[in-house]
């Protein structure tokens, strides 16, 4: 159901339609639309669920491009996106999308010096990829307009998850601007709880799901983008849930649609880019069609030869066409990269063979190796063609488990992960050079992928925080599911009772379109495990990661406006075949985690120390413990009310603290009272709220209250006399259940009927 509301009067007076029609330095022009409007326009979307979305515009940021505030329960994200008025130079579509998550949007104040938010978090950048990829693919090639869109959290409910709410107020605010969009697009969530698909699920359904799925598509059941983790989905489910968010999505698209037609703008027409005249498109044709063809189709070449075979010819190219005429090198160059990507696509559909020989759902040849360095607690090398990673797994204590920062901790629901992935793509991966420090949002983006591929398998109550590692030494197409592999074997190495090897496989897609129609696919191909070239000249990269029984998580990258279903399913159909080949191969070297124990593997103990040996366990301000650490590398903390955890690094070590605390406790050993006895106790201090006494040498000093000393009522232990050093008589009431200290009496020795509930009164008093 839709619903529409405007707040104010519209009529000629206060709307103002003005067009203005700008020029840029390239002769190109485009009609801007500005609408001055009284109020604030808003659509109501009800989903088949009952819940309710809401797009509201013309109220905020009323001077940007556009601007749509969302609202999902009583979570809100606003949504604007600015262009510059004049076209830039790049080569691709010149798009940055930036998610922020504001702590006021959750009611705190940033934990940092300052108290204020800077950078950007991991689920920031995770989110804004998820943003991006969502509408980049819909934006024409000749785009070329400087654009910023920009999601800020500005409200969160603790119960709906912002990041399909942004995707959907991303794509309402880029379909009322004035920015040429061939949208608009929509998002769903969805869930599986007992068998039971659910769209949009809540933070608490979520918890319970084994599938967790982000679905974006068109208005012509074409999928644009898919994001999902998921806990051994079969494939019957997983197509289902894609089938079912489709369908859902119609419905938010079609409100959109109704609010574009009510406030959007006019689009801003696409700058005529400068074309390549037809006589140089056939002179780089003649000169390197049937070079380009030899290269494409001998199966000899690997990346780097066949890299320098086209830029070889490229230069050759450029010095035989542009010597007489250095000015025509842009349009040449144009021409060449035009004639690089027609000829390797069309050379798929004529010859049924990639460009390295192999068949479409033919997988590279792959070599595993475990146990690499000693020292590891687990290691592995993984290889698919000529990419390679590297895997180290870090067992470490569970108090050194991933915090995360509070706003994405209150804004996720999620606390910390014992389990977490670091994915390193350094740039000599792909001999070049660059900056080795930090991370970019691609890393990020990769390393959360493979996180999620291996998270389900990994056991929630394992002992220790562990750190995978993934450093990509060579990269030919498909690092982040190389990661998936070697990450999995590297567990197992280390000895994590995984439930079972996760594999991952990288999908892509060839397509060719009609001439009339070109968003109707006529011819496609499916690729298994593609190379980098097919991942740049393609138009899909589809990451799926499993087990034999099912999926843990996947990605698709399109990169043109859509996909229909049909080649979505099939190409789950081929990525699961694919898989279970790469598991197979996987389990030649290692097929479960390994049982014997390193000597070098952390052992982790838990000890029970009694309330009233407590504080010499731990000494003054910890100290014993900080001494413990310091000499053995042992860690101790608190992990119940008289339990502690104790980490050890190795066996060894274990010993060496065990044998620490042991001689701690013979140190300090007390002998045994009794309760109701009678001793002679020292006074080794005078304090206004009683004194200090000792019963034996080796014992801690005990605080005898002022309460107990005298059935006289006094202010000051002075009055009494009692002086350091002096010896007096006590009565032994036991231990006090609540802090485990000695209980003693002066004053019932001086009664002539005392008991112990006599005792217990007065001191209650």
């Amino acid at each position: 159901m839709v619903l529409f509301r405007r707040s104010g009067l519209l009529n000629k007076r206060n709307i103002i339609f003005l067009c203005l029609k700008n020029q840029n330095k390239n002769g190109n022009t485009f009609n801007r639309f500005n609408s001055t409007q009284s109020g604030n326009h808003f659509v109501q979307v009800e989903l088949s669920n009952g819940r309710k979305m809401t797009f509201e515009c013309g109220k905020y940021a009323r001077l940007a491009s556009g601007n749509v505030t969302a609202m999902f329960g009583e979570t809100v994200v606003m949504a604007t996106v600015v262009r510059q008025n004049e076209p830039s130079n790049s080569s691709i579509v010149p798009l940055t999308v930036n998610y922020r998550q504001k702590a006021a949007a959750i009611g705190r104040i940033p934990t940092n010096f300052f108290r204020r938010e800077f950078g950007f978090t991991e689920q920031e950048v995770l989110t804004s990829r998820v943003i991006d990829r969502s509408i980049r693919p819909l934006f024409s090639e000749e785009y070329s307009y400087e654009t910023q869109l920009v999601c800020n959290l500005m409200a969160v409910d603790g119960i709906h998850d912002p990041d399909v709410l942004a995707i959907n107020a991303a794509s309402a605010v880029l379909s009322i601007s004035d920015v040429p969009w061939d949208g608009p697009v929509a998002a769903v969530k969805v869930g599986l709880v007992n068998n039971e698909f659910i769209i949009n699920p809540v933070r608490q359904e979520l918890q319970h799901s084994s599938l967790n799925l982000v679905v974006t598509c068109t208005g012509k059941n074409l999928i644009v983008m898919l994001e999902g983790s998921a806990n051994d989905v079969l494939e019957q489910d997983l197509r289902k849930a894609i089938r079912l968010a489709v369908k859902e999505c119609q419905i938010i698209i079609q409100s959109i649609m109704n609010l574009q037609k009510q406030v959007g703008k006019c689009k801003a027409k696409l700058p005529q880019n400068s074309e390549v005249p037809n006589d140089m498109t056939d002179a780089v044709s003649d000169f390197s069609k049937n070079e380009l063809h030899n290269i494409f189709t001998c199966y000899s070449h690997d990346k780097m030869s066949r890299d320098n075979a086209i830029n070889d010819l490229r230069s050759k190219m450029l010095n035989s066409l542009t010597h007489d005429n250095p000015n025509n090198a842009e349009f040449a160059t144009k021409a060449f990269d035009k004639l690089i990507k027609q000829v390797f696509r069309s050379l798929v559909f004529e010859k049924n063979k990639r460009c390295d020989g192999r068949e479409m759902d033919q997988i590279r040849d792959i070599t595993c190796q475990v146990n690499l360095f000693r020292p590891v607690h687990g290691s592995a090398f993984f290889q698919r063609g000529q990419t390679q990673v590297l895997c180290a797994v870090t067992l470490d204590s569970i108090e050194n488990a991933l915090k995360l920062d509070l706003v994405s901790m209150l804004a996720s629901g999620v606390k910390e992960k014992n389990f977490f992935l670091h994915y390193e793509f350094p740039p000599y991966a792909t001999n070049e050079t660059g900056r080795l420090a930090g991370f970019n949002r691609r890393e990020i983006g990769h390393g959360a992928l493979a996180e999620k591929s291996l998270q389900c398998v990994v056991p929630k109550d394992y002992p220790f925080a562990i750190r995978l590692t993934s450093e990509v030494l060579e990269s030919n197409g498909s690092s982040s599911m190389a990661t998936v592999c070697g990450g999995s074997l590297a567990l197992m190495d280390a000895g994590v009772p995984i439930s079972a090897p996760v594999a991952g496989v990288a999908i892509g897609l060839i397509t060719k379109v009609r001439q009339k129609d070109k968003k109707n696919i006529e011819k496609y191909k499916i690729l298994t495990d593609i190379l980098g070239i097919e991942d740049y000249l393609g138009d899909m990269d589809f990451k799926i990661a499993g087990t034999k029984k099912g999926f843990t998580a996947l990605q698709a990258d399109v990169k043109i406006p859509g996909i229909p279903l049909k080649i979505i399913m099939e190409s789950i159909m081929q990525a699961s075949v694919a898989k279970s080949r790469i598991i197979a191969t996987m389990n030649k070297v290692l097929s479960s985690s390994k049982t014997d124990k390193k000597e070098n593997k952390p052992v982790v103990e838990t000890i029970e120390i009694p309330v009233q040996k407590r504080a010499k366990f731990l000494g003054v301000g910890g100290i014993n413990l900080k001494k413990i650490f310091l000499e053995t590398g042992v860690n101790i903390h608190l992990q119940d009310e008289n339990v502690y955890s104790v980490f050890a690094p190795n066996q060894n070590a274990m010993d060496e603290a065990k044998e620490m605390i042991n001689k701690l406790f013979e140190k300090t050993a007390e002998p045994t009272l009794t309760f109701g006895d009678i001793y002679k106790a020292k006074i080794t201090e005078i304090r206004e709220g009683g004194v200090m006494v000792t019963l034996y040498p080796n014992m801690a000093p005990t605080l005898l209250p002022i309460s107990q000393l005298d059935r006289r009522k006094v202010y000051h232990p002075s009055a009494l006399g009692l002086e350091v050093g002096q010896e007096i008589e006590v009565k032994y009431f036991g231990r006090d259940p609540v802090n485990g200290h000695i209980r003693l009496s002066r004053k019932v020795l001086q009664e002539p009927c005392s008991d112990v509930r006599n005792f217990i009164s007065a001191e209650a008093k």
